[in-house]
C-alpha cells in the first residue's frame, strides 16, 4: 500500500473515532486533515511573480453568515451585524465546501466578518488588502466604511485600507454575492454546469505594507529574436525603476527606466524555457525616489520562451522556440473533494502539476476556470505547457449589452493576469460553443491583445448545448480544434492558416469501488480493469502518433487528470488516492510520441 494509501486510511480511522469535525466528507483526499488542522491554510506567499517580504495572511477561521435570512449581499450600503454565536468558515475554501466548515448549497449572500492588529513596524506606511477570488461581487468594509467593490470570480483585487485603520483591533467585513445564474463567467458553477458550485472566497485573503509610492504590478514578454526581455513596471506614484535579472546567484544583466514606461533587459545567450528544460531567470524590480532611495522592492522571475507557428514539412504547427513538440496533455479541470475549486493545500496544489509530469505529459488545458498564481508558479518551475480556458458565461443571448460586455471585462482581467507565466502558451476564449458569441472577433481580439501566445477560438467546434444555435468554426485564430468521444480518429486536420488540435478526446472509465464521489457515476466509455484501461490508453496513443505523423496532428488533451464527481474517467481517482492506469506504461507510451513529433523538423 503506497503512502497517500496509509495516509487515507489512517485519516478516515481518525474521522470515525473521534468527534474531531463537524461534518465527515464524502471523500476525503490524502491532504484532507492537514487542511483542517491548518491554523492557517496556505500560508505561502500568494504572488510568485510580484512577491514581497513583510505580509500577514489572512486565511483561516473567520466568522460566517449566509442565505435567503441574511442581508442582501449585492452592493450593501452598510455592513451585516453579526451575533455571538456567529459561525465560523474556514478561508480561503467556499461555504459549498466541506472543508470550509459550512457545505452548504448555493448560499448567494454571504458575509464574512475577520478581526486583526495591524503591526507596529507598519507605521506610517500604507496598508494594502489583497483578496486572490471571491465569486462573484464583492463589497468591504474595514471599521464600518465601505472601502470598496469588485465584481468577478476569477482574479485578484486590491483595496488601500489605510484611511480606515485604527490603532489595535480592526475589523473587515465582506459580502459577496453569487446567484451562480450563468449571465456572468462561472463555467462549471453555472446553472448548465456539472458540478458542485464554488461561490464567496476561494482564494487566499492577505494584508502587506507599502510606502506611498510603490510598484503595482509588471508585465514581462521575452523576446527571443533580439535576445531581450521586454518590461513594463506600473506603479502607484512616481519613480525611477531598476530591474536586475539573475542566473542563479550571477547578475545577468540590469537596466534602469521611468516608471510606466516599457524598457529591455538584454539577455545575451538565453538559456530557453521548455518542458524539456524550465530554466527560470530571478529577477528584482526596485523602485527609486527622486534622492535615491528604494520606496519598494520586489522577486519576481521569468522564463525566455516563444511559441508561434510555422511551416514542418509544408504542414501548419506550433513551434516552441522554434521546434515543434507534440503537445500531449490532460484536460485538467482543477475540482476537489473537499475543497470543490480550491485544493486542500500548497502540496496538493502542486500534486496534480507534478502527476501530469511524471506520467509523461507536457501539457495540461486548464478547463473552464482558473487557479491561484502559484499552480502557474509550479507550471513554469516544473516545466509543463498550459492552454488557458476562459470560463464560459452561459445565457450570453439575454440582456446582451450587460453580460458580454462582462465577459470582455473578464477576458481581458484573465490575460492580464497571467500574462507574465511562461508556461501558458495559448488562450482558449469559448468552448464547445458554451455562451459563445462573436467568437471570429474575439479571438481576433485576443490574437492582437497578446500576440505572444496562441488562440483556440472555439475548442470543440464540432459540439454544442442543445439550448442554443451553434456558432461553429470561427475560421480565423490559430488552430482547428475538435471534440471526438473517445477518438482519436475524426480529428481535425490542419488548414493553410491553422494547426489541428484534437483539445479533448478519450473519456474511458473505470469504476474503483471506495473512491467515488456519492452519485450515479458515468463516463464516454469504460473498461473492466486498470490493465484492460491502460492497454485501451497505449493504443489509443498509437493511433495519436498515426494521426500526427500522416495527417498534420499537433495537439492531443486525453479526458482528463481526474474523476470528478460523477465523472470516472480521470487518470486518477477523485480523491488523488488511486491510480487508475498503470502509469509507467502510460509515460512511456506518451514520450515514445512526443520523441517521434521531434523527428519531424521544419
Amino acid at each position: 500500500m503506497n503512502k497517500r494509501r496509509i495516509n487515507l486510511v489512517l485519516f478516515l480511522l481518525v474521522i470515525n473515532c473521534s468527534c474531531l469535525f463537524a461534518q465527515a466528507p464524502a471523500l476525503p483526499t490524502p491532504w484532507t486533515k492537514a487542511a483542517l488542522d491548518a491554523a492557517v491554510p496556505f500560508p505561502e506567499y500568494p504572488r510568485p511573480q510580484l512577491q514581497r517580504s513583510d505580509w500577514i495572511c489572512l486565511n483561516g477561521k473567520w466568522d460566517y453568515q449566509g442565505g435567503k435570512s441574511v442581508p442582501n449581499a449585492l452592493d450593501p450600503e452598510k455592513a451585516a451585524s453579526f451575533n455571538s454565536k456567529a459561525r465560523q468558515i474556514l478561508v480561503p475554501y467556499c461555504p459549498e465546501s466541506m472543508l470550509s466548515g459550512i457545505q452548504r448549497k448555493q448560499e448567494i449572500n454571504m458575509w464574512y466578518r475577520r478581526s486583526f492588529v495591524i503591526p507596529s513596524g507598519w507605521k506610517n506606511r500604507q496598508v494594502v488588502i489583497h483578496f486572490e477570488a471571491v465569486a462573484h461581487h464583492a463589497t468591504l468594509f474595514v471599521n464600518g466604511h465601505k472601502a470598496g467593490t469588485h465584481a468577478g470570480s476569477y482574479d485578484a483585487f486590491s483595496f488601500d485600507i489605510t484611511s480606515y485603520l485604527t490603532n489595535g483591533n480592526n475589523t473587515l467585513v465582506l459580502a459577496a454575492y453569487d446567484l451562480n445564474d450563468g449571465r456572468v463567467p462561472s463555467g462549471k458553477s453555472g446553472p448548465r454546469g456539472d458540478y458542485t458550485f464554488c461561490s464567496g472566497i476561494w482564494q487566499t485573503v492577505w494584508l502587506e505594507p507599502v510606502n506611498k509610492a510603490y510598484i503595482e504590478n509588471i508585465r514581462l514578454l521575452p523576446d527571443l529574436a533580439n535576445n531581450r526581455l521586454k518590461v513594463l513596471v506600473k506603479t502607484k506614484g512616481e519613480g525611477k525603476v531598476n530591474a536586475v535579472a539573475f542566473d542563479g546567484s550571477s547578475v545577468v544583466s540590469q537596466a534602469r527606466s521611468a516608471n510606466d514606461t516599457y524598457f529591455y533587459l538584454p539577455i545575451k545567450t538565453p538559456k530557453l524555457w521548455s518542458p524539456d528544460d524550465p530554466f527560470l531567470y530571478d529577477l528584482t524590480i526596485s523602485l527609486e525616489d527622486a534622492h535615491a532611495k528604494v520606496t519598494d522592492k520586489v522577486k519576481s522571475y521569468f522564463g525566455m520562451r516563444d511559441i508561434k507557428l510555422g511551416k514542418v514539412n509544408g504542414i501548419t504547427r506550433p513551434l516552441i522556440n522554434g521546434k515543434f513538440m507534440m503537445q500531449l496533455g490532460l484536460l485538467d479541470q482543477g475540482y476537489w473533494p473537499d475543497g470543490v475549486l480550491t485544493a486542500p493545500t500548497e502540496e496538493a496544489l502542486k500534486f496534480d502539476i507534478q502527476f501530469t509530469k511524471n506520467a509523461g505529459y507536457n501539457l495540461i488545458r486548464k478547463h473552464m476556470k482558473t487557479e491561484p498564481q502559484r499552480f502557474y508558479y509550479w507550471a513554469d518551475k516544473l516545466g509543463l505547457l498550459v492552454w488557458q480556458d476562459m470560463p464560459a458565461i452561459w445565457y450570453q443571448n439575454e440582456d446582451t449589452t450587460k453580460t458580454r460586455t462582462e465577459y470582455r471585462k473578464e477576458l481581458k482581467t484573465l490575460i492580464d493576469e497571467h500574462y507574465n507565466s511562461p508556461s501558458i502558451i495559448t488562450w482558449v476564449p469559448f468552448n464547445e460553443n458554451w455562451g459563445a458569441f462573436d467568437v471570429k472577433n474575439i479571438t481576433n481580439w485576443v490574437k492582437q491583445y497578446d500576440p505572444s501566445r496562441l488562440v483556440n477560438g472555439n475548442s470543440g467546434f464540432n459540439n454544442n448545448p442543445t439550448y442554443q444555435k451553434a456558432y461553429g468554426d470561427p475560421g480565423n485564430g490559430d488552430y482547428v480544434d475538435t471534440h471526438i468521444y473517445v477518438g482519436p480518429y475524426g480529428a481535425s486536420v490542419p488548414d493553410e492558416h491553422r494547426a489541428a488540435s484534437l483539445g479533448e478526446f478519450g473519456g474511458v472509465g473505470l469504476f474503483v469501488r471506495d473512491h467515488m464521489w456519492p452519485v450515479a457515476n458515468n463516463a464516454y466509455d469504460y473498461e473492466p480493469t486498470k490493465m484492460r484501461l491502460t492497454d485501451r490508453y497505449v493504443f489509443l496513443m498509437d493511433e495519436v502518433e498515426q494521426l500526427m505523423k500522416y495527417k498534420g496532428l499537433s495537439v492531443a488533451i486525453y479526458t482528463q487528470t481526474t474523476d470528478v464527481e460523477h465523472e470516472i474517467n480521470g487518470v486518477l481517482t477523485y480523491d488523488r488516492a488511486v491510480e487508475k492506469m498503470q502509469i509507467e506504461r502510460i509515460k512511456a507510451a506518451n514520450e515514445a510520441v512526443i520523441k517521434e513529433s521531434y523527428k519531424l523538423m521544419p
